[in-house]
Parts: C-alpha cells; structure tokens; sequence
C-alpha cells in the first residue's frame, strides 16, 4: 500500500536524478524541473498511467526488502539488542542491508522501467523492456544470475544508511513534536509530523546514495556486465562530484523528501498492525 500510494514520486525521482547525467549543470535540456512541474511533464509524455511505471517491481522490491528488514529488525528487539546504546540505528543499518541484497533485482528492474519514455523525454540510458516478466528475462540470458545483482553494490549502502537513520529517528521525532504539545499523543497528525520530521535526516543522508544507486542500476553495461559509465560505487563518486559538482548528488531531493514521510508513516504503520495481529 505504502508503495503504491507513493510510486508517482519514485518516478519523479528517477526521473531527475538521471537528467544530465555526467554533464555540467546548464549545459544539458531539462524537460524535469521540480517535483510537480516533473510529475506533469511524465503525464504528458507517458499517460496518467505513466505516474505507476514500474509499479509490479516496486511492489516485489518493497515486498522482499521491507519484508527481510522488518522481520531482521524485529529479531533485534526480540532480542533486546536495540536497547543497547547504538543498537537501534545498528540493528536498523544491519537489517536495511540484508533487505537490500534480497530485493536487488527488483530493484534493478523498477529502475528500468521508470526510466523508459519518449524518446524528446528520454533521461539516462533506455532498457526498453515492455514489462517486468521480459525484463528479467532479459537481464538473465545476457549476462546470467550474476547479472540480476548488478549495482547491488549503491543499493547496500543506500539502504544501510537510510534505514539506520530512519528506524532511530522516527520514534524519537514523534516523541519530540508530541511532547512540544504540538500534536496529540497517538494520533494520526503526531504520527505524520513525526515522519516527516524523521525525513528531513533521513533525505539528507540517504539521496547521495540513493543518486548513486540509480545511476548504477540504469547505466548501460558491455557484453561482460560491467558498467560503460561507471566502474563501481566510489567511481560513480568520483564522476558525479567532478562533472556535476556535489549537488549533483542531491538531484531528486524534493521527491525523496516527500516520498519518505508518507511512506514511513505508511509502512511503519502497516507493520505495527500485522504485527499487533
């Protein structure tokens, strides 16, 4: 639910993080400019239904990721390492990793398929794949399992430093506008604050990753599997900082800064209830 009530903005964030890639800032068309004036831009190129590109990917990402971290994460406080000093942003970093290596592939394909558009809109290289099932299918006979995997090494630490930050802050944000007497303890506007103030932090740390991990995962490979673009995480680095400056990092912050808190509340909201059940 969390993924789809938010993919529009998943999109958006693909979108732009891919615009001038590897150009210096003004010397590259911009057919995205904003968070809403993009999410326009891809209904007039794409449909409406354009907004849910990638959606059955973004669903098994979520699915397996969220799941394998949620359910590592719950362990944790099973088994009482969260109430350590640390252990809660190390249990969260520790579960957001191994979720991450679960749902790369899903993730790789998501990325893909939100890429694709005409081409007068085009940003980044173009898989042109027509759905999820001929996607993976793809990737595995050109370059076999091992293919499927393929920029897991952006996704890990995306996930790492994204799901630290958001599991240790999120409790402690709510905490904190409830107790400003802003909002009602337990209520649905505390909640939503609380997230939203979570996501400030977790914006900020996690976009250079989560840049990173786009670029990876779209970039186009030789027959070998290895990138044309980029040669691995610190590579990509290097190349963004120098070609695009280091705000070429934090392209796509306003649609991941929006995304993040409904998608936390959402999502932590979800899993306190199956868990309750």
């Amino acid at each position: 639910l969390a993924c789809f009530l938010t993919n529009p903005l998943e999109v958006v964030k693909t979108r732009l993080q891919l615009q001038g890639e590897l150009q210096a800032p003004g010397t590259y068309p911009r057919p995205y400019r904003g968070v809403l004036r993009a999410a326009v831009a891809v209904c007039r190129a794409d449909g409406l239904w354009g907004l849910q590109k990638g959606l059955a990917a973004g669903l098994l990402y979520q699915g397996l990721m969220n799941g394998v971290r949620f359910y590592c994460y719950s362990h944790a406080e099973d088994a009482g390492w969260t109430g350590y000093p640390g252990g809660t942003v190390a249990a969260g970093a520790v579960a957001g990793a191994v979720g991450a290596i679960v749902g790369s592939p899903a993730y790789l394909v998501k990325t893909h398929l939100q890429a694709q558009t005409v081409s007068a809109m085009a940003v980044g290289h173009q898989h042109n794949y027509e759905s999820i099932t001929s996607a993976f299918k793809s990737i595995y006979q050109q370059h076999g399992v091992v293919g499927l995997w393929r920029g897991v090494t952006g996704a890990v630490p995306r996930v790492t430093v994204g799901s630290a930050v958001q599991l240790s802050t999120f409790a402690s944000a709510k905490d904190w506008v409830c107790e400003r007497q802003w909002f009602r303890k337990g209520s649905w506007a505390a909640v939503l604050a609380g997230a939203m103030v979570s996501s400030v932090a977790v914006a900020v740390a996690m976009t250079p990753f989560d840049v990173i991990s786009t670029r990876l995962y779209n970039q186009p490979v030789h027959a070998d599997g290895t990138g044309k673009l980029y040669r691995g995480f610190l590579d990509c680095i290097l190349q963004i900082s120098n070609k695009e400056g280091l705000l070429g990092l934090y392209k796509g912050i306003g649609a991941v800064y929006f995304r993040l808190g409904p998608h936390t509340v959402l999502s932590l909201f979800f899993w306190d209830k199956l868990r309750n059940m």
